[in-house]
């Protein structure tokens, strides 16, 4: 069933108006819809609705609704990523995955090694939240993740509050994140900020900035990974362990 957001407006009594650009274009020509058919539906308070089309003019999409509820589909905690942009191709499938995966947010922060000068990263930031509004859509997201101005991990770090800040890091490091669980588990709506390096890894700079922080310094294997395949198996990992733990 095709998934669009909306706007709590946008619904009177038991019918939902579809008159934006975007939606609209979507719906009636680009999979050109008709009476009868279905949507799926969510607002900005995350409450879904399931939808038969009544009618389709020249400007706008009137739905029935046939069925509202709650949307689950989010973490009751909230994930945050702090990572290095890539080059192209990459970037995109490591924004498109973590969307998938539940993020609340990314920020595109400049590192050491990063493979990405700023003033380039900084014209992608528009194409990264498209792609994150895309996903979100895709895999029914209850809302659509935000994805910040490039900045650096100081800034990120010192004006924001996060409750924990978790660093994955190959070589030197030795605990993984299920070590963490053990001692000090993630809980139901802290805010949690994962940060992964570039594909030429963080400088021993860097490595000393986490130690004076005293950030958990995380591995994820044996395995060295490219760091798109990192950013999924360590959110992959979190969540796993998060939904496993003895709450």
């Amino acid at each position: 069933m095709p998934h669009f957001f909306i706007n709590s407006n946008q619904v009177t009594d038991n019918k939902i108006s579809i008159s934006d650009k975007d939606n609209y274009i979507h719906i009636a020509r680009s999979l050109r819809a008709r009476a009868g058919e279905k949507l799926l539906l969510i607002d900005e308070k995350q409450i879904q609705y399931e939808t038969t089309i009544l009618q389709i003019t020249n400007s706008e999409i009137v739905s029935e609704i046939d069925k509202s509820y709650p949307s689950k589909r989010f973490l009751d905690f909230d994930l945050y990523l702090a990572q290095s942009p890539l080059r192209s191709d990459a970037q995109t499938l490591l924004i498109e995955k973590a969307t998938e995966l539940g993020v609340t947010a990314v920020y595109p922060v400049l590192t050491d090694n990063c493979a990405v000068n700023k003033s380039v990263a900084e014209k992608k930031v528009a194409k990264w939240q498209k792609i994150m509004f895309e996903a979100s859509k895709q895999c029914e997201r209850a809302f659509v993740p935000e994805c910040f101005e490039v900045s650096t991990l100081d800034n990120v770090i010192n004006n924001n509050s996060f409750d924990k800040i978790i660093v994955f890091c190959e070589r030197i490091a030795d605990k993984t994140i299920r070590d963490v669980f053990k001692s000090n588990p993630i809980k139901k709506e802290e805010k949690v900020l994962v940060i992964i390096g570039p594909e030429g890894g963080f400088s021993q700079k860097e490595f000393d900035y986490f130690k004076e922080k005293n950030f958990e310094m995380l591995t994820l294997g044996e395995m060295i990974l490219k760091a798109d395949t990192a950013v999924v198996v360590a959110l992959g990992n979190i969540i796993y362990e998060y939904s496993n733990f003895d709450k």
